[in-house]
């Protein structure tokens, strides 16, 4: 009985501490978009940020984001997962104390960056220290743990809308919200994680990978999703407010809705993955996204509109971590480093569209400028043609190669 219990919190434990490090990833995408008009005001002076330098933020915060990514990968693969995640909470720490202390807005550029780059490195070790824990339902463990990205986002966005309606200043709630990453920190430094390859695999090269035309496929599709996620996401807020005449607190309440139903979204995706294909789920979602940025956008009504804006929340969710999943089956020994690519190319598309939006938003209009986001789950759909046979075929000569002796 006590092995079992053992077995059980060597488990759950890890598992538990790589949702609350998901969460800790929510904080650092989502504190700043709450702010953004804030941010207008307190670091523009008299005229305000512009909209290409409010894009800007949420750019160098998922350029971090990638730099923590392809960084860390390498070294998970060789000194293990448990020295990154908690090297990863720590700079998370101590991103939320620099955008604290901010005064100007190139430092509040730095810490951003400093911000994207922990959670950086924390979206890149988690996904495969779940895979490893959980290698027979890896699409379906991979949405469990992206759905607590979404928690956390609610968590972030909830507080900061209480914060704008009860005055409590922002540098006050960026202090208070290092309490998350500290317990991730702290939690991470006595465990110990499993090999994030099977110990008599061989782990596939990345130059291997790179040569694989389905794994450029997958690099695309996660891409595109990060694009599609964050390019609503980022600019919710504000589109709210400027395009829908809706108040400060209830642009950012929007963004809290639109993590609601990414948490349902990733859930249902979970419960489904066994009896839905991968690649089915993910063309239906694509579908579904394109129909409601399009009405979001244009639907004359703007209850609706808000409505669908919020929707796209339930659509968007499985994207990322079902090809995650898909990806990591087809590939079970690409180790830390080819989750860091898939996560680095992901947040690739995070960081382009914010700000791709912004500056078309400067020389347009904002709702123009989110309709164009429509097309990168228009992509998706193109990208998973055929996508299913290939993805049998690359299974068949993964297994035969890289098969333990």
């Amino acid at each position: 009985m006590t092995g079992a219990r053992d077995r059980l919190t060597a488990h759950w434990g890890p598992l538990a501490l790589c949702y609350g490090g998901m969460m800790c990833v929510a904080i650092g995408s989502n504190f700043v978009p709450v702010y953004l008009t804030t941010f207008k005001e307190t670091f523009g002076g008299p005229g305000g940020l512009t909209d290409e330098q409010l894009g800007r933020i949420a750019a160098v915060i998922f350029a971090g984001f990638v730099a923590g990514i392809l960084g860390g990968g390498p070294l998970a693969d060789r000194w293990g997962a448990k020295p990154l995640a908690v090297f990863g909470a720590a700079l998370t720490i101590a991103g939320l104390v620099l955008l604290s202390t901010a005064r100007v807005y190139g430092g509040l550029l730095g810490a951003s960056a400093v911000l994207g780059l922990g959670a950086g490195v924390l979206d890149m070790v988690l996904s495969p220290v779940v895979s490893a824990l959980e290698p027979h339902r890896r699409t379906a463990a991979l949405n469990w743990l992206h759905a607590f990205y979404c928690i956390g986002a609610v968590m972030t966005v909830l507080a900061g809308s209480a914060a704008l309606r009860y005055g409590v200043h922002w540098r006050t709630l960026a202090l208070a919200l290092t309490v998350v990453p500290a317990l991730v920190a702290l939690g991470f430094a006595p465990l110990r994680l499993p090999p994030l390859v099977h110990e008599e695999a061989v782990r596939l090269p990345v130059g291997r990978l790179m040569r694989t035309p389905l794994f450029v496929a997958g690099l695309a599709v996660v891409a595109l999703a990060g694009a599609t996620e964050q390019g609503v996401a980022q600019w919710l807020p504000a589109y709210a407010e400027r395009a829908l005449d809706y108040s400060k607190a209830q642009g950012g309440m929007t963004l809290a809705g639109f993590s609601v139903a990414m948490i349902v979204g990733r859930v249902l995706a979970a419960l489904a993955a066994r009896r839905v294909h991968a690649v089915s789920l993910l063309r239906a979602a694509c579908i579904l996204l394109v129909i409601l940025i399009l009405a979001g956008c244009f639907m004359p009504f703007r209850t609706l509109a808000l409505a669908a804006c919020v929707l796209c929340g339930l659509a968007v969710s499985c994207l990322w971590p079902t090809t995650l999943g898909l990806t990591a089956d087809r590939f079970p020994h690409g180790g830390a480093s080819m989750f860091a690519l898939l996560a680095a190319a992901g947040n690739a598309g995070c960081f382009a569209m914010p700000w791709l939006v912004g500056i078309i938003a400067e020389h347009s209009r904002l709702v123009l400028a989110l309709a164009l986001v429509a097309a990168c789950p228009a992509a998706i759909i193109g990208l998973l043609v055929n996508f299913r046979d290939q993805t049998q075929r690359q299974r068949a000569r993964c297994r035969d190669e890289y098969s333990s002796p």
